[in-house]
């Protein structure tokens, strides 16, 4: 009688549970039928009867994107182009002229041409502004101009395109180009091994394992693993790269989702390569996704000590789904949280400020985590390092002065001025960073600090309450402060900006191989992790 009761009372409960989730479905789904017929209407109508021919292509594309913009900067629409893009990027091979190149409205610019690659034996050079492929004028093309390049290999391709001033033409013949996710590797000492880690595609893994075993066979018996400027890949490869480090079955990441079936755990899976070699790693703001998922583990796990600055704090998760038509959607599922538990996404752009600007947790709100040794460790977005450089963080002048590019177009500048023979030759002096200033003013570089938006934005409010004219001489005061700060900026961070001038410059006579040998005896980075390795006293305070 009991039971029967029971089922009596549970039968009617689980009918109304999927009665009510029946109906949160139906509403949701409703919903978005809803939405979809109003949108397709408006657009039919705006097509057919808009004063002016309208391109519905164009149309949906503006469409689709300031819909996405309102989420996070990952959750993408990719057509086929976008598809082969990514392709090219997780198995780091393609056909093409064999540069790395940036897209603008109306110009292709080689960043850096690959040696031994079609656009370096062709002649190309860093700063080369391309503006035709074959008949194409590049600025009348709406589709991303770099796609042109690409092509069969054996297959020619016809340049025109600007340097310093001056057109002039060439023909490449493209080739079958591989990216390798290690480009070097080599020993800092007798005893210390140096591996530059750039992406993690599907050979990531792989390259940086022969790597290790080349340099332990010429004597390693410490590492530097290079992780800056590395914008993340493959998760798989993230967690094979930690793999070499620490035991099989360690848990290396967790992902955490509204939707249960993406809630994913990782542990490695094999055994390791040396779980004893002392490991420091160097990251920096460029270091992103994967490289947070490497770094932040084995800092977890007391495995490695990190070194530089904090890094970008990508810890979105994003799965493509497929569209029709060859496209695909690029979705944001889940966030990264390493095995401390610490959520390494720095921005939240579900809860943007008065601008529409992602919010970044304040550094009072960070929660406290503790690894493998018990040493707290903090959340808030990135990977902090157990040591952080200061010449290994960007001040406010010197992103403004990188985000303008002038970083490269002075190198771009200095390259056609000078000669360098040897990379012991070369010194960026003073009259070198005297003549980068100048070369600032005529480029009318300027750039506005938050404080002095924030001073704006409260004279604004000033203005509207009418006080203004109680506070407008402090503000003039404090207006001026930060002018004379802004002049003095430079100066002040002429160690900075000569160390990256330094960096762009030597890629232009030496290539990016040039670039590693020389950070091997000039890299601050690099010299402080030698510095902690050297000492197993100061490298096991750090990891207590």
């Amino acid at each position: 009688m009991k039971k029967l009761i029971q089922h009596r009372i549970l039968i009617p409960v689980l009918a109304l549970s999927f009665l009510l989730l029946g109906s949160a479905f139906k509403s949701d789904f409703f919903e978005v039928a809803k939405q979809i017929e109003i949108f397709t209407t408006m657009f039919k109508e705006l097509n057919m009867n808009y004063v002016d021919d309208t391109n519905p292509g164009d149309l949906m594309d503006t469409a689709i994107k300031s819909m996405l913009n309102d989420l996070d900067p990952y959750t993408n629409f990719m057509n086929e182009q976008d598809i082969e893009a990514a392709r090219i990027n997780n198995t780091g091979d393609y056909t093409g002229i064999g540069a790395s190149v940036l897209t603008l409205k109306d110009k292709l610019v080689i960043v850096e041409p690959y040696k031994g690659y079609p656009a370096d034996k062709a002649g190309l050079k860093a700063g080369d502004e391309i503006i035709k492929v074959e008949n194409v004028v590049v600025a009348d093309f709406k589709d991303d101009a770099g796609n042109l390049l690409q092509g069969a290999a054996g297959s020619s391709v016809n340049l025109t395109y600007k340097r310093q001033g001056k057109t002039e033409t060439t023909t490449v013949k493209r080739e079958s180009v591989e990216i390798h996710a290690v480009p070097h590797f080599s020993m800092v000492d007798d005893k210390t091994g140096y591996v530059v880690l750039r992406q993690f595609n599907e050979k990531a893994s792989t390259e940086t394992i022969n790597a290790i075993r080349s340099l332990k066979k010429e004597g390693a018996q410490r590492l530097i693993l290079d992780l800056r400027g590395n914008p993340g890949g493959l998760l798989h490869e993230a967690v094979n790269i930690v793999n070499i480090f620490v035991p099989q079955n360690q848990l290396v990441v967790t992902t955490k989702s509204k939707v249960k079936k993406y809630n994913k755990t990782y542990y490695t899976q094999k055994e390791p390569l040396d779980t004893e070699i002392p490991l420091v790693v160097l990251i920096d703001g460029r270091s992103a996704s994967a490289s947070e998922i490497v770094s932040g583990a084995l800092q977890d796990l007391d495995r490695a000590v990190i070194v530089g600055a904090r890094s970008f704090g990508k810890g979105l998760v994003q799965r493509p789904k497929p569209l029709v038509y060859g496209t695909q959607m690029k979705i944001t599922i889940s966030r990264y949280y390493t095995p401390s538990g610490r959520c390494i996404q720095a921005l939240d752009y579900w809860d943007r400020d008065n601008d529409g600007n992602a919010t970044r947790v304040k550094k009072a709100n960070y929660n406290t985590f503790k690894t493998k040794n018990g040493r707290n460790v903090y959340d808030g977005g990135g990977i902090q390092p157990d040591l952080e450089l200061e010449s290994s963080v960007y001040t406010a002048i010197t992103k403004a002065i990188l985000n303008e590019n002038l970083i490269f177009d002075y190198a771009t500048q200095y390259y056609y001025s000078n000669t360098v023979k040897d990379l012991t030759s070369f010194n960026f002096n003073d009259s070198d960073f005297n003549n980068f200033k100048t070369f600032l003013k005529s480029r009318n570089f300027s750039f506005e600090t938050k404080t002095e938006k924030a001073f704006d934005d409260a004279l604004n409010v000033a203005i509207e309450e009418k006080i203004v004219a109680n506070v407008d001489k402090e503000y003039n005061t404090l207006i001026n402060a930060i002018n004379a700060y802004k002049s003095r900026a430079i100066d002040a961070n002429k160690a900075q900006l000569s160390a990256l001038l330094s960096d762009e410059i030597i890629k232009r006579y030496f290539y990016r191989e040039g670039l590693y040998k020389y950070y091997i005896t000039n890299n601050p980075e690099i010299q402080k992790g030698l510095e902690i390795l050297k000492s197993p006293v100061s490298y096991a305070t750090f990891l207590e």
